[in-house]
């Protein structure tokens, strides 16, 4: 009898299960495929090392604006891929130790949940005292004709794909969609992104993502918006344009990055009477499903698809559980887009906030007020907005675009967190020269508002 069983190991059903291995309990984390789950084998971390050697690259085409000459530079994808799976292998094999030190049994094969109290394994039926379901997400493929075809990538597959195309098209202009648009832009291929809304990076601040949508058209990047993608073919994606017209672009390359969908299927939840739908299970903010004793984190929740997010929930699901009183709080969760530009933001969006009739403040200042921003990004663009409580200046939002912004967001999160007032937060310091003096500018001048 294990007093956890944990389904899916990705970074909210390994975390889970090594706190739980922590506190005592006799743990078992099953996995059908991968360690570390789609964030450390096929997203989160292969996308960024992607990213980092694209950057790289595009780096030394703008070296001689600092005083350095990189001639004959070439990009070498085989070499990027040989890089990212080192990356891979080094983290997962740190998962797995992780997993040894707190005592807990990894199970490889496919779990089923039989009863409430009950998982099967290919042949074994195993008992438990709890369940945690942290399945995660698959790609999303909606129902387009051909966008399912073998030579059509999605974000499982695009990085190990090796050779440089001279044309990509990228259907959808989300997170996903972005950062992929930033790494193919950077290593020389014709990039254009379909979107069926009017603004790219739906869920960001409305500046941002207008600032971002700017920054990426002038670095090369097109954009096809409030656009409807009706087909995709051998060498060709087929879309009705924002005047209704129907149109052809021609790519070498077509990648599916229209999302991700929660796994919950074939899970056995209808068994068991589980509130779930094809766009997640239902929870509750300490992590229990309608269920008693079965439980859910993650992607497979369908609310905030994010590595820490996961790692949260698992964990306060864990805590929970066990008798420790704990709940995710999601108001101040940070989030990153990896492009470059970055954007960061943690709280609450301005729309947001006049959705629910919240009166607020704004400052917004430009990142080339930090000396450290220009050092770095002579020509680069950015800014922070600080969106504060009318009435007592506890911030609320954060939301910045600009390389490094990843670096900072989290004193913002702490910040709203902990319901700190812009006339406090000014009183902070901030190292010099750092390119988070941005924000700190940005929360002086929303502290001014409050002035005596």
């Amino acid at each position: 009898m294990f007093d956890l069983i944990v389904i899916g190991a990705g970074p909210g059903g390994y975390e889970a299960a090594a706190r739980a291995g922590a506190l005592g309990k006799k743990v078992a984390l099953v996995e059908e495929r991968w360690i570390g789950g789609a964030c450390l084998n096929v997203g989160c971390i292969p996308a960024k090392a992607f990213l980092q050697s694209s950057r790289r690259f595009r780096e030394c085409g703008e070296a001689v604006a600092f005083g350095v000459h990189a001639d004959a530079v070439t990009f070498d994808p085989p070499l990027v891929i040989e890089r990212k799976n080192r990356i891979v292998g080094t983290l997962t094999r740190g998962v797995e130790a992780l997993l040894k030190r707190s005592g807990v049994e990894v199970i490889t094969g496919r779990a089923r949940i039989s009863a409430r109290n009950r998982v099967a394994v290919g042949g074994d039926m195993l008992e438990t005292e709890n369940i945690l379901i942290a399945t995660g997400s698959r790609p999303a493929v909606p129902p387009i004709p051909g966008i399912d075809a073998g030579h059509v990538l999605d974000s499982d597959r695009v990085f190990d794909t090796p050779g440089v195309p001279a044309s990509v098209a990228i259907i959808g202009g989300g997170y996903i969609g972005l950062e992929l648009a930033t790494f193919y832009s950077d290593i020389g291929a014709e990039v254009t992104v379909f979107e069926m809304l009017p603004e790219i990076a739906t869920g960001c601040d409305a500046d941002v993502s207008a600032r971002l949508l700017q920054i990426l058209k002038r670095g090369g990047v097109a954009f096809k918006l409030s656009c409807t993608v009706t087909g995709v073919d051998a060498d060709s994606v087929r879309y009705r344009d924002d005047a209704g017209a129907e149109q052809r672009h021609t790519a070498e390359r077509i990648i599916n990055a229209t999302g991700r969908t929660p796994v919950v299927d074939d899970l056995g939840l209808e068994g068991i009477g589980v509130d779930f739908s094809a766009r997640g299970i239902r929870i509750t903010d300490d992590g229990q499903t309608n269920i008693p004793g079965v439980w859910a984190c993650g992607d497979v929740t369908g609310q905030h698809m994010l590595a820490h997010v996961a790692t949260r929930e698992g964990i306060v699901a864990v805590n929970s559980m066990f008798g420790r009183r704990d709940r995710t709080r999601y108001d101040a969760m940070p989030a990153v887009i990896y492009t470059h530009p970055e954007v960061a933001m943690a709280g609450r969006t301005e729309q947001q906030l006049q959705d629910a009739g919240i009166e607020y403040r704004k400052a917004t200042v430009q990142m080339g007020v930090a000396g450290r921003f220009l050092i770095e990004n002579e020509k680069g663009s950015g800014f922070v907005k600080v969106l504060a409580g009318a009435r007592s200046g506890e911030i609320l939002g954060v939301h910045a675009v600009g390389n490094t912004s990843s670096e900072f967001i989290i004193a913002a999160g702490i910040l709203i967190e902990t319901g700190v007032s812009a006339r406090r937060a000014a009183e902070i310091v901030f190292p010099h020269p750092t390119v988070s003096e941005a924000v700190h500018a940005a929360i002086v001048q929303v502290a001014q508002e409050f002035e005596p």
